[in-house]
């Protein structure tokens, strides 16, 4: 399986400038991909450049490896072709249009050579006919796997993002029991098996490092606000703003990781071969205060839209898909539409606002728990939803430390 490490490196200070100068001249490319979409497109009658085309015409006009060039450009398709995805689902989105200062820039394998001691020397390719020198530079612990691609990013200094393959091998489907997660922003992960075993584990570290986060910012952006853009004190205020948003970065980082892996845990315990995970895409948009387009809609508190746009429902999806999958587990997404409103006795729909769902025929369930047997009713119902075959255990409750 391929995994990606982040490391920090050393490097003399003439390579340290050059390897910035790399992040400039991959922001170089990056503007001239829009810029030349754009001219593109006004040539063309609206149509969009390809790939080969964007390649052609900037191909040998930067200072850089050609797979570096090329991978920028990858990037700019890929992202254009992202939001006419989220276009198409009828999201309101914009085309990259945002030039840059800095990009990262992106070594594939034939870009760089890796020793065992460390040292790493990255390819600069032909400028100006002539093969300029490698930028070298030393990590301290090298993946075991063979390395794949390198990148270069800026986390509170630059780092090495080193995409490896790690060796481990996916084990084979099992046979066994199928399950259904309610993904929340209270309790990250609420889940049902068909054997009527269930768990929830909470998420409230995760919200309290968010909120912590969210205080700290805005304490430092009411700061800046009152200095000139630029100076000396600015720039103070502006690093310890970058130094906040790392380290939540790495917490929010490490408590998704032991929420997934909890939940693996449970999951081959109970001997479950598919899990299937309530599609909650677009929550996070169209959060925007003004009623000008949409009258009927309701308006939402600014709390509340503040909780959905960082709601990383996505990473946790993509933890889970890789760490299942090397236990032999699938996993899909499935439309959770009134799985936690209608009841799966008598039908009937109802929002609620407490934590335990309530029906008037005398159902009683957890809310969360309750959405998880809604979305695997779906599973076992084809789309349906009603009342599981079996009675559902007592819930267990997790909580990340």
């Amino acid at each position: 399986m391929i995994r990606t490490m982040k490391t920090r490196f050393y490097a003399s200070k003439h390579n340290l400038d050059r390897l910035f100068a790399c992040n400039r001249e991959s922001a170089n490319v990056w503007n001239e991909c829009i810029s030349l979409a754009k001219t593109y497109a006004m040539q063309n009658n609206g149509r969009w450049i390809g790939k080969t085309e964007l390649q052609k015409l900037i191909k040998g006009k930067y200072p850089l490896h050609s797979q570096s060039i090329q991978a920028v450009a990858h990037k700019y398709l890929f992202s254009r072709d992202g939001a006419r995805q989220a276009k198409q689902k009828g999201y309101i989105n914009k085309y990259p249009y945002k030039t840059k200062k800095y990009f990262n820039t992106k070594w594939a394998n034939h870009g760089f050579m890796l020793h065992q001691n460390g040292k790493i020397e990255l390819s600069m390719g032909i400028w100006e006919r002539k093969r300029q020198s490698p930028i070298v530079v030393y990590v301290k612990d090298v993946p075991k796997g063979q390395v794949k691609e390198i990148e270069l990013v800026y986390d509170r200094g630059l780092r090495l993002c080193l995409s490896y393959e790690d060796g481990i091998v996916a084990e084979p489907k099992q046979v066994g029991i199928r399950c259904a997660i309610d993904v929340g922003e209270i309790h990250t992960i609420a889940t049902v098996a068909e054997n009527g075993a269930n768990l929830i584990i909470t998420g409230r570290k995760i919200r309290s490092i968010k909120r912590l986060r969210n205080k700290k910012l805005a304490k430092l952006q009411r700061k800046m606000s009152k200095c000139q853009k630029g100076s000396r004190q600015w720039k103070r205020y502006n690093h310890a703003k970058q130094y906040v948003l790392s380290q939540s970065d790495k917490q929010l980082q490490d408590a998704l990781h032991k929420t997934t892996k909890a939940f693996v845990e449970w999951a081959c315990q109970q001997q479950v071969k598919q899990v299937a995970i309530g599609d909650v895409e677009g929550v996070q948009r169209g959060t925007s205060r003004n009623k000008k387009k949409n009258a009927k809609k309701k308006r939402r508190r600014r709390i509340h839209n503040q909780k959905m746009g960082q709601w990383q429902f996505g990473k946790l999806f993509d933890y889970l898909t890789y760490k299942l999958k090397s236990k032999g587990i699938s996993i899909e997404k499935v439309n959770e539409s009134y799985t936690s409103q209608q009841c799966p006795c008598c039908g009937k729909r109802k929002k609620i606002a407490s934590r335990t769902y309530v029906c008037s025929c005398g159902y009683t369930q957890h809310r969360d728990i309750h959405g998880a047997c809604g979305i695997l009713s779906k599973v076992m119902y084809h789309g349906e939803i009603q009342r599981l075959p079996v009675e559902v255990e007592k819930t267990k409750y997790l909580r990340i430390a």
